[in-house]
């Protein structure tokens, strides 16, 4: 009997770990080919490992909650065949991408972070990497965090553990630590790609007297929570406002809708025209396709843009089209319709929820004609569309001024205001109203 060693599979480049979430299959169990193994967690989505080869699991070397890093060894399959246990694409080891932003006149580069440098492998106890990370940057001893006691597993600190430790200690001051902090950047996927499942568990639900009844958040509910209370502490908001015109957008899709989808077999919605002119009002204003680190501005060199969708489980998640600028709106038209397809359907990988610079959110899709979004960190604005509708507007003609029938929706553009000031915030989406509604109403696909 062989033995072979099933590896955390790499899920994308901006995915270096996960959390073992369930076992699907226990020890004893025998396994066919591409059988679900576990089932992971990363940042938003939720993934089951299947296994490469035919055999009897023996050994599980993660808990249920543990984090294990791409690369790692999370199980043993005894197999009858010889195998080879790891597979040259796999490495252990998350490599390091060193992403340069643009050089900006006056403004000093972004410099990589230096490692902690805190060595944790001298203790037989069990710690995270987000545990690390947060008692290297709050200079905790590891001395120290043996001290503390536990509420996981066996006694395992966690995240909760070790910030409530903070505020005790800091007088009930929280720790800076607690603020989210970006996923470690890993390679695109290769071997045993796991397949994605972002619909959660159901959420456990107590029933208490009165009739009310308490649901505990799942997994994703509590990532959006922490991520939103997070951007409004980071980001001082401003939300503009702009009512555009948009007769010619809707005339237009109403003329060439049956003969696009004839031609590309895909339906043209309003979303791909939306991003188009994001792109190109982006291209006049590039300072609002930044990040900040700090005192420093990172002004971004690629257009990508998220298009938050939301989950038959009523959770929200924003795919990213990369490069969007580079798009034809036929691409557009195809990668939207893709994205917003495999999301309903939970088949988004995760490093493609990844690398976002700027977020649209069509908040009319719901009937709704504004919203104020909150910022999708670490960017500095997102766009909501509200719903079109036909109003009586005022028009200018050269006999005079007349009021019509138009379709018309508002634009509201939550900014950062640390980097973007009015001016810049209402000009841009100024701007993106502008390109809406002057649509070439013989414009050709």
């Amino acid at each position: 009997m062989a033995q072979y060693e099933l590896l955390l599979p790499k899920m994308g480049e901006s995915v270096a770990e996960a959390t073992v979430i369930k076992w699907v299959k226990q020890i004893g169990d025998s396994i066919d080919l591409d059988d679900t193994i576990l089932e992971i967690a990363t940042d938003k989505v939720d993934s089951e490992v299947p296994s490469p080869v035919a055999g009897k699991l023996i050994k599980q070397l993660f808990k249920e909650d543990e984090v294990a890093q791409v690369g790692d060894v999370i199980a043993i399959i005894e197999t009858a065949a010889e195998v080879g246990s790891k597979t040259p694409e796999t490495s252990a080891e998350a490599p390091v991408v060193n992403e340069k932003a643009e050089a900006i006149p006056g403004i000093d580069q972004l410099q990589d972070k230096p490692a902690p440098t805190t060595d944790f492998s001298s203790s037989d106890r069990f710690y995270s990497p987000l545990v690390k990370s947060i008692a290297a940057q709050e200079n905790i001893s590891l001395t120290e965090l043996d001290s503390i006691k536990g509420s996981g597993a066996d006694g395992r600190l966690n995240k909760d553990d070790l910030l409530n430790y903070l505020a005790n200690k800091n007088g009930g001051q929280k720790s800076t630590s607690e603020q989210p902090k970006p996923a470690p950047v890993a390679e695109a996927p290769a071997v045993n790609t796991p397949t994605t499942v972002q619909a959660p568990n159901k959420p456990a639900t107590t029933s208490v007297s009165g009739g009310d009844e308490i649901i505990e958040m799942d997994r994703m509910r509590k990532l959006i929570a922490d991520h939103m209370v997070m951007s409004k502490s980071t980001s001082p908001h401003v939300t503009s406002f702009v009512e555009a015109d948009v007769t010619n957008l809707v005339l237009w899709r109403n003329k060439v809708k049956n003969s696009f989808e004839k031609r590309e077999n895909e339906k043209i919605t309003f979303t791909p025209m939306f991003i188009e002119a994001v792109a190109k009002a982006i291209k006049d204003f590039p300072m609002v396709n930044v990040s900040v680190n700090g005192t420093q501005i990172i002004k971004k060199r690629d257009i990508n843009i998220g298009m938050a969708a939301a989950l038959p489980s009523g959770n929200l998640i924003v795919p990213v089209i990369k490069n969007a600028d580079q798009l034809n709106l036929v691409g557009l038209t195809k990668a939207v319709n893709d994205l917003a397809s495999r999301s309903r359907n939970s088949k988004l990988k995760p490093d493609e929820t990844q690398g976002g610079t700027f977020t649209l959110t069509n908040v009319g899709s719901f009937g709704n004609v504004m919203g104020t979004p909150i910022i999708n960190q670490p960017q500095v604005a997102i766009l909501a569309v509200g719903a079109i509708k036909k109003k009586p507007a005022v028009l200018e003609t050269e006999h005079g001024d007349v009021i019509a029938i138009r379709h018309m929706m508002f634009l509201s553009l939550s900014y950062d205001h640390r980097v973007v000031d009015g001016s810049l915030g209402g000009m841009f989406v100024r701007r993106v109203a502008d390109y809406l509604e002057n649509w070439d109403l013989n414009r050709e696909i």
